[in-house]
C-alpha cells in the first residue's frame, strides 16, 4: 500500500507538504501541489478513509432514510429519481451515502442509533412517518438532517408544491368541462392534507360542490386500494366524470377496475394521476398527471445538508419549495358542450 511517506520520498518534499497538497491547502504553490497529486496518482495512492475521518472529524458519509407504509420505498420511480439525484450531488461534493433503517443484522436500533453507528455526518429523511418518535428523535438530534415534504422547526426542508400541483390538476380537468370530479387520496400525511385542502379550495373557487362520497381514502403507491375505491365510485347512483388518483402507480389499480367493468379511458371515464413518473407517459393513452421536481428536490436536499455539515456556524435553516409541471396527457376527455 502506497503511503504519504512514499510520495514524499518520490517528490523530495516533506510529509507535511504532501498532506497539504492532497487536502487542497492554499499555502503551497499550485505547481508543487499538482506535481505531488500527479505522483500520488501514478503510484496508485488511495487515501485512508478512517484516518481522514479521524483527522477531520468528518466521515464524508450521508445517511438516506426511506420508509413508507407499502414497503415500496426506493423501488418507486418518484423516490428513485430523488435518490439518484441525492447520490449524484453528494458524490460530486465528495460524500458517500448509506441507507438508514431500524435494524442491522441481529441488532435492533432506531434511526438515530443507526446513523451514529454508521458515523453519518448528516441524514436526508424522505417518505417517512414524521410522527414516528424514532424519526422525531433523529430530526431533533445533533445530527444535521434535511427532510423532504415535511418541515421540522429549526431544520431545513425541501417541499414539493403540492398545493399548486393539485390546483393545476383541478383547473385543467375543469377546463375540459368536468364538474363531477372525484379525488382518491393517500393516507393522511402532511402531503395529503395539503392536496386535500387545495382540492377543496380550488373546487370552491370554481363554484363546484363536491359530494363527500367523491373523496375517498386509499394508500399511496398501492394500486389495490385505489382499485377498490374506484369500484366504490363506480357504484354511486351518480358517477363522477373524472377521477383523480393519489399517484401514477395507484392509477394502475383504477385502470384495471375500469377495464374489468368494460369502461374505456377517457371515453367512459376521465382520469388523472400525480408524480409524473416515466411510466405515466409510456402508458396508452398517456396519463394526465402532475410531474413533481424529484431531481431538483434531491439535488437541493444534498446541497442544504452538506452546507449544514460544512458550515455549522453560518448555517441557517431553509424551507425551499420546488414547483412541478402539468402533463396534460390524453386521459381527460373534453366534454364541453355535451
Amino acid at each position: 500500500m502506497v503511503t504519504i511517506t512514499d510520495i514524499s520520498k518520490a517528490c523530495g518534499v516533506s510529509r507535511a507538504t504532501v498532506s497539504k497538497a492532497l487536502n487542497g491547502a492554499a499555502d503551497i504553490s499550485q505547481e508543487t501541489a499538482k506535481r505531488i497529486r500527479d505522483t500520488a496518482a501514478a503510484l496508485g495512492y488511495l487515501p485512508n478513509a478512517a484516518a481522514r475521518a479521524l483527522k477531520l472529524g468528518r466521515s464524508y458519509n450521508i445517511g438516506v432514510l426511506f420508509s413508507d407504509a407499502t414497503g415500496g420505498g426506493i423501488s418507486h420511480e418518484y423516490f428513485s429519481r430523488i435518490l439518484e439525484s441525492v447520490k449524484a450531488e453528494a458524490e460530486g461534493l465528495g460524500y458517500d451515502i448509506t441507507f438508514i433503517s431500524k435494524d442491522l443484522g441481529r441488532m435492533s436500533m432506531d434511526y438515530y442509533e443507526h446513523a451514529k453507528y454508521r458515523s453519518c455526518d448528516g441524514v436526508v429523511i424522505a417518505s417517512a412517518d414524521f410522527q414516528d418518535p424514532a424519526i422525531i428523535r433523529l430530526a431533533s438530534s445533533e445530527i444535521p438532517t434535511v427532510t423532504l415534504d415535511y418541515s421540522f422547526d429549526s431544520r431545513s426542508s425541501i417541499l414539493s408544491d403540492n398545493v399548486r400541483g393539485m390546483e393545476a390538476l383541478v383547473r385543467f380537468v375543469h377546463s375540459r368541462g368536468h364538474r363531477r370530479i372525484a379525488f382518491i387520496h393517500g393516507e393522511l400525511t402532511s402531503v395529503t392534507q395539503k392536496r386535500l385542502a387545495s382540492f377543496k379550495k380550488t373546487c370552491a373557487a370554481l363554484g363546484l360542490e363536491i359530494p363527500p362520497e367523491y373523496i375517498r381514502p386509499a394508500v399511496y403507491h398501492d394500486p389495490r386500494s385505489s382499485g377498490l375505491q374506484t369500484r366504490a365510485l363506480l357504484a354511486l347512483p351518480q358517477r363522477p366524470t373524472c377521477i383523480l388518483y393519489p399517484d401514477d402507480l395507484s392509477y394502475l389499480g383504477g385502470m384495471s377496475e375500469l377495464e374489468r367493468q368494460g369502461l374505456s379511458i377517457p371515453g367512459d371515464m376521465s382520469v388523472a394521476g400525480y408524480d409524473g413518473i416515466p411510466l405515466s407517459q409510456v402508458l396508452r393513452p398517456r396519463l394526465s398527471t402532475y410531474r413533481q421536481g424529484g431531481k431538483q428536490m434531491g439535488r437541493q436536499a444534498a446541497q442544504l445538508l452538506i452546507e449544514q455539515i460544512e458550515q455549522p456556524e453560518t448555517w441557517i435553516p431553509q424551507q425551499l419549495t420546488v414547483e412541478g409541471e402539468l402533463l396534460e396527457g390524453d386521459t381527460v376527455r373534453d366534454i364541453r358542450g355535451e
